[in-house]
């Protein structure tokens, strides 16, 4: 071999011994940003059930904001609505592994706080998503949470309350589908919802159906039988509305029994526009996904975000159900984000 080739493999082979160790060669850190940035950020988060498809919209929103900002995103579920065994066994794993910020949506109010708890004795800090965690049960454990985000659910029920009684010409009998028993987005959204139209509609039947489209078709037959005259349904997300439309096409009332329901899954809004629901209250799970991530990455580099983070909702009916559908999963109109980036 002669010297000058000698001295160009040595070269070589001195630039990939620095590339291995320095293990940053050309990539950056992990995740894909820059070195020593929040391009080292690990990011886990745990919803309910990505058959739901408002929670695959949150995860899909999170996901997709991963990609932009260069980190990794990590997103889990249990296996239905009402698993919180499960969903709490996939905290348990992800506790234990290298994970800069959680984001959390509990099944109830109470499920997700003891596997919670190493996250929270190893400083990491936790997001609250989507729907609010017992605050004084989570103090007795140690947990705390650096912001809340999630829709106003109160205000989404009043919204509903006004739309359907628009609809209804301010008066007549409803009925109430519920979520989970126990669940606070549910509750919320019932409460909004009964203050809105107290002393206007009479709410007839109030029955639970688990957020699940069979149940509450079901359930929609049985308060159909025992109140055929009612003109209006309230249901607390737009699967169980799904479900109650069918039930009301089934007995020939379609037309004659409106419809309003909580989410703006892309089921809800081609159900809005062929006229089978009269309305949904879109709240932008996509959205909320992609502001979780974004809250993640200003506490990881240790900035302030504000204790709670409202996201957009909008009463999506027959006059923007088209504006809806072509800016979906993202919401058509602005709306005020104060985790964004500057």
């Amino acid at each position: 071999m002669t010297r000058s080739r000698l001295r160009a493999t040595l070269v070589v082979l001195t630039a990939a011994g620095l590339c291995a160790g320095l293990a940053a060669c050309g990539r950056g850190a992990e995740g894909g940003g820059p070195a020593g940035g929040t391009g080292a950020a690990r990011i886990a988060i745990v919803t309910r059930d990505f058959t739901n498809p408002y929670w695959a919209a949150l995860r899909d929103g999170a996901v997709a904001e991963g990609k932009t900002q260069g980190v990794i995103v990590e997103v889990q579920a249990g296996s239905s609505e009402t698993d919180s065994t499960g969903e709490n066994a996939k905290i348990s794993t992800l506790a234990g592994q290298q994970y800069k910020c959680f984001g959390v949506v509990p099944v109830n109010s109470t499920n997700v706080i003891t596997p919670l708890v190493p996250v929270a004795q190893k400083g990491i800090p936790i997001l609250n998503l989507d729907t609010q965690i017992d605050p004084g049960a989570s103090a007795q454990a140690g947990v705390s949470y650096a912001s809340f985000i999630g829709s106003d659910n109160l205000a989404a029920g009043k919204q509903a309350a006004e739309a359907l009684m628009a609809k209804m010409g301010g008066t007549g009998k409803v009925a109430l589908l519920q979520g989970i028993a126990g669940e606070q987005n549910g509750i919320n959204r019932q409460q909004g919802f009964t203050e809105a139209s107290a002393g206007k509609l009479d709410i007839v039947a109030t029955q639970p159906a688990d957020y699940d489209q069979a149940k509450a078709q079901t359930v929609t037959d049985a308060i159909l039988k025992a109140h055929p005259d009612i003109t209006g349904i309230f249901a607390a997300n737009d699967t169980m509305g799904l479900g109650a439309a069918q039930s009301v096409r089934n007995a020939g009332l379609a037309g004659k029994v409106s419809i309003i329901s909580v989410d703006g899954i892309t089921a809800a809004l081609d159900a809005v526009k062929a006229g089978t629901l009269t309305g949904t209250i879109s709240q932008y799970p996509y959205a909320e996904g992609q502001m979780a991530v974004q809250a993640c990455l200003k506490l990881i580099k240790g900035e302030q975000v504000p204790n709670r983070v409202v996201a957009p909702t909008q009463l999506i009916d027959s006059t923007n159900v088209d504006k809806a559908i072509a800016s979906f999963p993202q919401p058509f109109t602005p709306f005020d984000n104060p985790v964004a980036a500057k």
